[in-house]
């Protein structure tokens, strides 16, 4: 069980260099193999599904899951609930030869579970298990359980709004409360009541997690049951600052250091930062700093965990600690719920995350650091009691844990509702306003994203703020058709104008994955100086169409991708991506065309779909969002660092110490005006 209000705490430490903490706790690829173990034989892996805490109450779930149309699970942290329930439903017969559907939030757990799985049933991944996320489907005709990401399952809803291809759908890892699950919510729970009023086959759905408001879920699933699974946490020490920290970095490099010196070797340690650039810092920092200690204390085995992280890299993560050694694992909320490491004893929580955060009145789209929940708070210290007691070091207070929500407050109510409008309405909810969500955005939300849907021109709207029932346009449709921002379709749709669609299927693929870059923090110099021959003075996007040729001519050599300080994982992804999405283009008929080595045409394509994140210089050498007027600067790792174009559009806001844009492009002005007459007016811009 995941710790409650009752767990032992020791109170103490604080800053400025001193100690955090002073009483430790007593003990104080897609084939590729993962970290339980594909290779395991047949016989082994039985043994260990049966050593699961589940496998002892399969009967009873099986009795209750039988007779009901919807279901809450809760199984504790490691008591197997995502691997075991879909092979017990499958095993008695409950899918009636139709799909198990186990969606994940996110693409690496879908993966990574179906390989599981799939080796469980000693199958191949994509006959009987398989595995669909956006850009890579590994199922066929024989495939019944099916691992997912949410927003696949909901672009399946797009062409099949009752899901009749299902015949159980289970919504994992509820808690997470991403957009597109929220939005699955409402859709499953429509796709059951049509499908029973129209005398269908029944489609059960069963929502899992391992800590939820459980109340709040039963409720919007009529009263649906809740089933408790025994699971097999031991117990984690919880340890508060006794003063606030200033500088959580600083904090976690202590207490690291801290732990080091007092537990046994062995006992490996979890550190959760909030970003790439945060972790490669620290992991440089501990590196350092166990250099000058190697003759006085255990050697130590630092590994960083991100999302960005080339494979290489990530498999460290889950190799065996060398005997006598430590592993110190930093890494970002991933390792919350989607991945597994064994080891871990001691974890410890800066109590931060990056997480976006919209406005719609100002109208500002940003990825902010930010405090975690109560609740994301309990599952990182959950990692540290999965095998063994463990401890766990809260870097903040216990008067600040008791200010944070219960929960994380819903992504849907916190972020830019554009995508999930032009969902709705591809799914033919014209009454976008009315929607059944779980936890309702806001009414300005909902109108800001549609004004921004009829700025693209897929909605025909007079007056955002007085509507009923919509409809798509024929551009909307073809919107639609990609699993992209509305902001990066419109810029595929607009190419065909501008004969480069070749040159915009490159770009919106490597925007569409994690960072092609990799930059360690001890080769910083070396990465800019190698990476200097791919800058375009137009920004950003041309410098990554640069690298992505190179990349291309080297045949995706990986001593290139080494050499020249890139991450081969990620551009081999963004080839992927760039296929899939050449195909959705064939399907809508758009001609493919390139405009060679002319950057007018690429540039206005970005402008036409990224006008709401544009940005002009201002007399005093600052830039501010044209729309917003929000003071706003070019992020240090852009190409344009260093230069002052006088108009830009931007990718993303990222904000840290400033306000800063990310994925920088140089546009003329006019051509803002073209891409959005009603947004612009044809005025001379100051610069």
């Amino acid at each position: 069980m995941l710790p409650n209000a009752n767990t032992p705490k020791t109170d103490s430490g604080s800053q400025n260099g001193k100690r955090p903490f002073h009483s430790p706790s007593p003990q104080s690829n897609k084939k590729q193999k993962l970290m339980n173990g594909s290779a395991h034989s047949y016989v082994q892996l039985q043994e260990e599904r049966q050593q699961l805490p589940i496998y002892s109450a399969r009967k009873k779930l099986l009795q209750q899951v039988q007779r009901l149309a919807s279901a809450i699970v809760i199984g504790e942290t490691g008591s197997g609930k995502t691997t075991q329930i879909p092979q017990f439903l499958y095993e008695a017969q409950m899918h009636r030869n139709h799909l198990i559907a186990c969606t994940q939030p996110r693409r690496v757990a879908a993966m990574t579970v179906a390989e599981r799985v799939a080796a469980e049933k000693g199958a191949e991944v994509g006959e009987l298990v398989g595995y669909c996320v956006r850009f890579d489907d590994m199922t066929n005709e024989n495939t019944r359980i099916k691992y997912m990401t949410d927003g696949m399952l909901l672009r399946e809803a797009i062409l099949d709004p009752i899901l009749k291809r299902y015949s159980i759908v289970i919504l994992d890892e509820a808690h997470e409360r991403t957009v597109h699950t929220d939005v699955l919510f409402g859709v499953v729970k429509a796709a059951q009541k049509q499908r029973k009023n129209r005398g269908l086959m029944p489609l059960k759905i069963i929502v899992m997690s391992a800590t939820m408001d459980v109340d709040h879920f039963s409720q919007y699933f009529g009263d649906a049951p809740v089933l408790y699974i025994q699971g097999r946490q031991f117990p984690v020490e919880v340890l508060y600052a006794t003063e606030p920290q200033s500088d959580y970095l600083f904090a976690a490099l202590v207490t690291v250091f801290q732990v080091h010196k007092d537990a046994p070797p062995n006992e490996d340690i979890l550190v959760f930062l909030t970003g790439q650039e945060e972790i490669e810092s620290a992991v440089k920092s501990i590196k350092d700093i166990a250099q000058d200690l190697s003759q006085d204390y255990p050697p130590l085995v630092v590994c960083p965990m991100y999302a960005a992280l080339p494979a290489y890299h990530q498999l460290r993560v889950f190799q065996p600690t060398p005997k006598g050694s430590r592993k110190v694992i930093v890494s970002t909320n991933i390792a919350e719920t989607s991945v597994t490491i064994h080891g871990i004893k001691h974890v410890i929580d800066t109590g931060m995350v990056k997480a976006k955060s919209y406005n719609a009145g100002s109208g500002l789209d940003l990825l902010r650091v930010q405090r975690v929940s109560q609740a994301q708070a309990w599952q990182r210290t959950g990692r540290a009691g999965r095998e063994a007691p463990g401890s766990c070091y809260r870097l903040y207070t216990e008067p600040e844990f008791g200010k944070m929500n219960i929960n994380a407050v819903p992504e849907i109510q916190r972020c830019n509702l554009a995508s999930v409008v032009l969902q709705l309405l591809a799914l033919g909810i014209s009454d976008v306003l009315s929607f059944d969500f779980m936890d309702k955005p806001s009414k300005d939300s909902l109108e800001a994203a549609l004004q921004q849907l009829e700025w693209l021109g897929a909605v025909a709207v007079a007056d955002c703020s007085a509507q009923g029932k919509l409809k798509l346009t024929a551009v909307g449709k073809q919107m639609a058709a990609f699993p992209l921002d509305p902001k990066l379709a419109k810029i595929l749709l607009v190419a065909r104008e501008h004969n480069c669609l070749d040159e915009m299927l490159t770009i919106v693929a490597l925007l569409s994955v994690e960072s092609i870059l990799h930059t360690p923090q001890n080769k910083r110099d070396e990465a800019v100086a190698a990476r200097k021959k791919f800058v375009s003075p137009d920004g950003d996007h041309l410098t990554m169409l640069n690298i992505y040729r190179a990349y291309k001519s080297f045949n995706g050599s990986k001593q290139w991708c080494f050499e020249n300080y890139v991450n081969g994982r990620n551009l081999k992804l963004a080839a992927e991506v760039r296929k899939q999405l050449h195909e959705i283009s064939c399907r809508l008929q758009l001609p493919s065309n390139s405009c060679g080595r002319d950057t007018t045409p690429i540039r206005k394509c970005l402008t036409a779909g990224l006008f709401m994140n544009s940005a002009e210089l201002q007399k005093e050498g600052k830039y501010a969002t044209l729309i917003t007027r929000k003071a706003v600067a070019i992020h240090p790792s852009s190409s344009l660092f260093m230069c002052k174009p006088a108009c830009v559009v931007y990718t993303e806001l990222v904000q840290t110490t400033k306000c800063y844009m990310r994925d920088v492009c140089v546009v003329d002005p006019d051509w803002l005006t073209e891409a959005a007459p009603k947004c612009f007016k044809k005025k001379k811009m100051s610069t």
